[in-house]
């Protein structure tokens, strides 16, 4: 019955993930129906973040004690109707308020929901649980995107977030109906959940992701650029191509799921990182060759979703108390870097004047997450061993 619950939960992160992801194919129609900028626009993209990062883990601290049921529940409440004000959007501002509501909501309902199905699930189960999660954000991408820009062509933009409130719906009904009473944190203060940025393993943590997420921004955020001026792929073979990414980066997800479960989240992390590294190090160096190049950017997009399990479980093993609240400060600082790393590959590409070398920015940053990584699991081990 509790593969129920996590198949459930999993539903409301991809309709939440779409509403993040889908706005970035919409910008052009979007600035041309409200007469702004395609750059204004594209400032629908940064609010949504700086929500989800800002946001939920002062809603996640200020909660912490509530069952999750609810907290899940008044998060999809919260996403339909920041859904409801984008529809009915005729003005810029209040599409732009419409994307705080989406970034808090949908970054409260991730959070909750990871913290939530990892105590569904049994210990030996948890890695495959939260990569279940990780499964619908990366189908967001491969499905949720391409059925959204689809549904704007034949109707309207506005039309992708009706569709995204009536899904919930159900989602919503069932969640009240279905989902068993789940405790929040151990008590404690407000001020107390902050505590963590005490604790050494953790801060080193909040950095690995952090690097971890500003490195694939690097690449994702002008992966389009890349193909087409590096491998001279076509627009249409470039969304083939994303499409293809979208894919492997579910396989990923599934893998490293199953890998947290078999081999232990430090040692699928180290995995994930060694393989991310090594496939961003040789792209530039196989540029002449469309195959390797290929081979290379898809062996990325695997090893980045195959992470994203083992970075999850990894922190509830570190602050298994404040799990749900350190999980809402790891969502900002992966919303942090991606906003980071979206800038450090722009101004990689104005000194080139290509996209060739963003590839090897983004893994020197993997360099120094895994550097961060040895040393945090290191830490973790020894002070295991004095515990113990």
């Amino acid at each position: 019955m509790n593969r129920i619950y996590v198949y459930l939960l999993a539903l409301g992160a991809f309709f939440t993930a779409t509403s993040e992801l889908v706005v970035g194919g919409i910008l052009n129609l979007v600035s041309e129906d409200l007469g702004i900028s395609v750059a204004l626009a594209g400032q629908l993209i940064s609010t949504y973040s700086l929500a989800f990062a800002i946001g939920t883990p002062i809603v996640i601290a200020l909660t912490a004690r509530m069952k999750r049921k609810r907290i899940l529940s008044g998060s999809l409440l919260l996403f339909l109707a920041g859904s409801a004000v984008a529809f009915l959007s005729d003005t810029f501002a209040m599409l732009l308020a419409s994307r705080i509501v989406l970034g808090l909501s949908s970054g409260v309902y991730a959070v909750v929901a990871i913290g939530s199905v990892a105590r569904l699930m049994p210990p030996e189960r948890t890695g495959r649980a939260i990569g279940t999660i990780a499964f619908a954000f990366s189908m967001s991408m491969v499905l949720g995107v391409p059925i959204g820009i689809a549904v704007a062509g034949w109707w309207d933009w506005r039309a992708i977030f009706a569709a995204l409130g009536v899904a919930t719906l159900p989602i919503l009904f069932l969640l009240e109906r279905m989902l068993p009473d789940i405790d929040g944190d151990e008590p404690a203060p407000f001020r107390s959940q902050f505590a963590v940025f005490a604790q050494p393993l953790v801060v080193a943590a909040f950095l690995l992701s952090f690097l971890w997420s500003a490195g694939n921004s690097i690449i994702y955020s002008y992966m389009a650029p890349f193909l087409q001026t590096v491998l001279r792929f076509s627009t249409a073979e470039v969304g083939a191509m994303l499409l293809v990414l979208g894919i492997f980066g579910m396989l990923g997800s599934r893998v490293g799921g199953f890998g947290v479960d078999r081999i232990g989240a430090a040692r699928m992390l180290v995995l994930s990182l060694t393989v991310h590294v090594a496939a961003l190090a040789l792209l530039p160096l196989v540029k002449g060759s469309t195959a390797a190049a290929l081979a290379a950017i898809v062996l990325w997009a695997f090893s980045m979703f195959m992470s994203a399990p083992a970075i999850n479980t990894y922190f509830i093993q570190l602050a298994p108390r404040k799990a749900q609240f350190v999980l809402g400060l790891n969502t900002s600082f992966t919303h942090l870097g991606l906003a980071a790393g979206a800038g450090a590959g722009g101004l990689m590409i104005d000194w080139s004047e290509t996209p060739l070398y963003n590839p090897w920015l983004a893994s020197l940053l993997g360099v120094l997450g895994m550097a961060i990584a040895w040393y945090s699991i290191r830490m973790k081990e020894r002070t295991a061993a004095r515990s113990a």
